[in-house]
Parts: C-alpha cells; sequence; structure tokens
C-alpha cells in the first residue's frame, strides 16, 4: 500500500494520513457487507429490473455505514495514542499526522452524518447505524471501555460486524424494495458464519499488539492464553465457519448455487491451513500479514455467498 502511495504522490499527504485513519481493511469490509447484503436482498427479488435497482439507496447506505466506520475506528485510536505508539505507531494520532482536536472534529463530523444519513434513508438503517455507533463507543470511551475485558470486547467486535450489521442491512434494504420483512435462511446463515468468523478476528487482532497491551494493562486473551493458543484457536473456529458452510452447500439447505459455495469454501480452508503452516509466532510482522489474510477472507465471504445466491 505504502509503495503505491508513493508512486501516486499520495504518502505523507493529508488524505494518505486520513485514509491511514479510518482503518483501510475495516473500509473494505464495511463497503463489501453493504454490497453483499444489498446483493442477497436482490436474489431474492422475484423479478428485479435491473442489477443495481434502487442504486441512490445503496450509495446513500455506502456512505452512511462508512462515517459510522470512521467514527468507531477514530474514536479508539484517540482513547489509544499511547498504546498505539507501541502496536502501531504508523496510525496518524500516535505519529502526529493528525492533532487530538483534528481528529477529533473527524470522529465528530463522522458520526452526525451516519446518523443523519441513516435517519434520510429509512428506519431499519438508521436503527442498525445507531447502534453500531452506541456499541463502539462503549467500546473505546471511558469509563466503560470495553476493550478492556476481553469477552466484552470480543463481543462487541463481533455482535456489531456479525450480527447487527448483517440483519439491519438486510431489513433496510428489503424495506427499500417493499418486500417481506421476514429473514430468510439464507441471511440467517450468511450472518452465523460472519458472526463465528469475527469472533476469530477479535481474539486474532491482540495477538501483534501484545507488547502494548500489556504496558498499559489491557487484558487479552492473547495475554491470558499465550500466543500459541489463541492462534490455534483463531484458527479452528475459522475451520468450523467453512466446514458448516461446506455441509450447508452439500446437503442443499438453502437455494444457492451448490458447486459454487462448496469448491470456493474448500479451497479458501485448504489454502488457510497451508499458510497458517508457515507463521512464525515470534515474528510480529508474519502474525500481521497472516492478520490481513484472515481479514482478506472476511472480504471475499461478502462477495462469494452474495455471487452464491444469485447464481442459484
Amino acid at each position: 500500500m505504502s509503495q503505491i502511495s508513493q508512486e501516486l504522490g499520495f504518502q505523507g499527504s493529508w488524505l494518505y494520513a486520513f485514509w491511514k485513519f479510518s482503518r483501510p481493511h475495516t473500509i473494505i469490509g464495511t463497503s463489501l457487507s453493504v454490497l453483499g447484503l444489498y446483493l442477497v436482498a436482490i436474489s431474492l427479488l422475484p423479478t428485479p429490473h435491473s442489477l443495481f435497482p434502487n442504486l441512490e439507496q445503496l450509495l446513500g447506505s455506502w456512505i452512511a455505514c462508512l462515517c459510522g466506520n470512521i467514527y468507531i475506528v477514530g474514536l479508539n485510536q484517540l482513547e489509544d495514542v499511547a498504546i498505539d505508539k507501541i502496536n502501531k505507531p504508523h496510525l496518524p494520532v500516535a505519529s502526529g499526522e493528525f492533532s487530538r482536536s483534528q481528529a477529533k472534529g473527524i470522529v465528530i463530523i463522522a458520526g452526525i452524518l451516519a446518523l443523519v444519513l441513516a435517519l434520510l434513508l429509512g428506519p431499519f438503517l438508521f436503527g442498525m447505524v445507531a447502534v453500531s455507533l452506541a456499541i463502539g463507543t462503549a467500546y473505546s470511551l471511558p469509563p466503560i471501555r470495553l476493550k478492556r475485558f476481553p469477552f466484552w470486547a470480543a463481543l462487541c467486535i463481533f455482535s456489531v460486524r456479525g450480527a447487527i450489521v448483517n440483519l439491519g442491512l438486510f431489513l433496510h434494504f428489503s424495506w427499500v424494495f417493499q418486500q417481506n420483512l421476514s429473514i430468510p435462511l439464507q441471511v440467517w446463515i450468511l450472518t452465523l458464519f460472519i458472526l463465528v468468523f469475527t469472533f476469530a478476528i477479535a481474539i486474532f487482532k491482540d495477538i501483534p499488539d501484545m507488547e502494548g497491551d500489556l504496558q498499559y494493562n489491557i487484558t487479552t486473551f492473547t495475554i491470558q492464553l499465550g500466543k500459541q493458543t489463541v492462534f490455534n484457536l483463531a484458527l479452528w473456529v475459522l475451520t468450523v465457519c467453512y466446514t458448516s458452510m461446506i455441509l450447508v452447500a452439500g446437503l442443499h439447505l438453502i437455494s444457492v448455487n451448490t458447486l459454487f459455495l462448496l469448491t470456493t469454501h474448500l479451497g479458501i480452508l485448504l489454502l488457510m491451513w497451508w499458510l497458517s503452516r508457515q507463521v512464525d509466532l515470534q515474528d510480529k510482522s508474519a502474525i500481521a500479514q497472516f492478520y490481513q489474510f484472515i481479514w482478506k477472507l472476511f472480504f471475499i465471504e461478502y462477495l462469494i455467498f452474495p455471487i452464491a445466491c444469485l447464481l442459484g
């Protein structure tokens, strides 16, 4: 990413600092979750007029969710400056690229925009964004600061990413398309997959941050159980996710393209285990690279599953 930014003259600019501040991997995940649930909702329409009906709702929902995302990750950086100077010194508040007042301004504007846009676009989107922002605030902001407690920290992350976002977005797009607001089995299965998957992300993310968390008394599963145990636990949680989806496809439990769903998930599962064998847990950069790989798997699920639904 930094090489591309240098070539474009982007690195060192305010925009590049803002890009880092928004935590790009979460922005990509949020963007694909909006697109994925939109496509799943389209796949359930009896006769869609085009591939992208109500495009303005898709774009508006995307912007509202991005603003909510920036609010949550930005607030976390504002409250974690000292920790980030050890764990993530490249982040703009920790590095000094953004002052606290600049970062605070971005967070406030993003939060207001997220709520206003969501309110204008529909009740389900507003509910989803409001609840997500409330949980994100409780996660980072004292005196609650749930990130201090491993169970509550993990619960915050996988409840928002796993359940609230998926169910809220599907209900929003169903409302937009004037469809039945009951949630079909396809959406429950995707939600359960993402819910469990996000738990793996929530516990894995603290492995490379162990040094700073220890110094600032942030209790995590990695500190309590050790790197190897948490690494293995995350792998087996992800294995359960992919094995379950393979079984769903093989047993024809939902109306999707079975062959596509089965082969893609089996291939990803084998690739994940092969790459996991090459990770040196004493090498912080190797752990971080594998963590980014897990995020890429998270991203691609929001493309694979909707495509399987559209082809079904």
